[in-house]
């Protein structure tokens, strides 16, 4: 695996005072935010660990110029929030109560789960300490920047079950995190009996949703910023995956058949994309889905 460092080459402006640091596609590597107004930065992830945070919020620190700021996590997940401690006392750190609740509950397990990834993802982890947030809210929150308000939204259980998305509305952004990736399968963390909080059915709602609002500009969990279409091909897939699924689960076959046929029509049908290890977890998440 490369090492998964957040590096800040690359960084592209999608409009006035906000930014994009790429992920490179880098497996464990975010997209990270940077969102000013007149006062404040809103930082959106922090990389896989402290050594990444510390990348981003030397980046964020000069970027500020002065400003206050703040950040928040689109999900718990480790290359998304796990350095979010070292932000403490430089930023004021903001999350939807269900994704609070994810990173104390779910965040030592995670944390564990991930360092035996390899030695690069564990090298990363080293020393980590998980964040408690300054600033807790329930399911809708307009952050006030000076002159430009970020529309933070908790969406439900989808790919995991404190989601959230975070938009810029004067400049028609939405961060969507993992529940949109650029040329890649949905990421479906479906580990039973530990994990089994992701919903497929829900996911394909919450992209109905998102891709029936619009938005000029999405920046993707991983993969390369986008236009809408990203919405569309997320919730295409989602509803093809949920269809297929659920027509052989009605004939009775076995799961492994399941999976086998499915993996073979997802792949021809985007043969570019990445991730398809994740085909089964979502066959395997929305055969638990089904309705009796």
């Amino acid at each position: 695996m490369t090492e998964p460092l957040v590096q800040i080459t690359g960084v592209r402006e999608l409009a006035h005072d906000l930014v994009v640091i790429p992920d490179r596609r880098v497996q464990l590597v975010p997209n990270i935010g940077l969102i000013g107004g007149r006062h404040s930065v809103l930082v959106v992830e922090t990389g896989l660990g402290p050594r990444n945070a510390e990348t981003v919020l030397k980046f964020a620190t000069e970027y500020a110029r002065g400003r206050k700021l703040y950040l928040t996590t689109t999900h718990f997940h480790p290359e998304h929030a796990f350095g979010a401690r070292v932000f403490a006392g430089e930023a004021t750190f903001l999350l939807n109560r269900d994704q609070a609740d994810d990173l104390k509950v779910k965040g030592p397990g995670y944390l564990e789960m991930f360092k035996g990834l390899g030695e690069a993802v564990a090298r990363e982890l080293e020393g980590v300490e998980l964040a408690r947030p300054d600033l807790v809210y329930d399911r809708e929150y307009d952050l006030d920047l000076g002159g430009r308000v970020v529309r933070l939204r908790a969406v439900g259980r989808a790919h995991s079950r404190g989601d959230q998305v975070v938009r810029v509305p004067d400049a028609d952004v939405l961060f969507a995190g993992d529940l949109v990736e650029a040329a890649q399968f949905a990421i479906f963390p479906w580990f039973p009996p530990h994990d089994t909080d992701v919903s497929g059915t829900r996911w394909l709602a919450v992209m109905q949703r998102l891709a029936e609002e619009g938005t000029r500009t999405v920046v993707p969990g991983h993969g390369d910023v986008g236009d809408a279409r990203l919405l569309a091909d997320v919730r295409d897939y989602l509803r093809l995956l949920r269809d297929e699924t659920w027509a052989r689960r009605d004939s009775a076959m076995s799961e492994e058949t399941i999976v086998e046929e499915i993996s073979a029509l997802m792949i021809e049908r985007h043969p570019d994309w990445a991730g398809r290890e994740w085909i089964e977890k979502g066959v395997g998440c929305l055969c638990s889905e089904h309705p009796a």
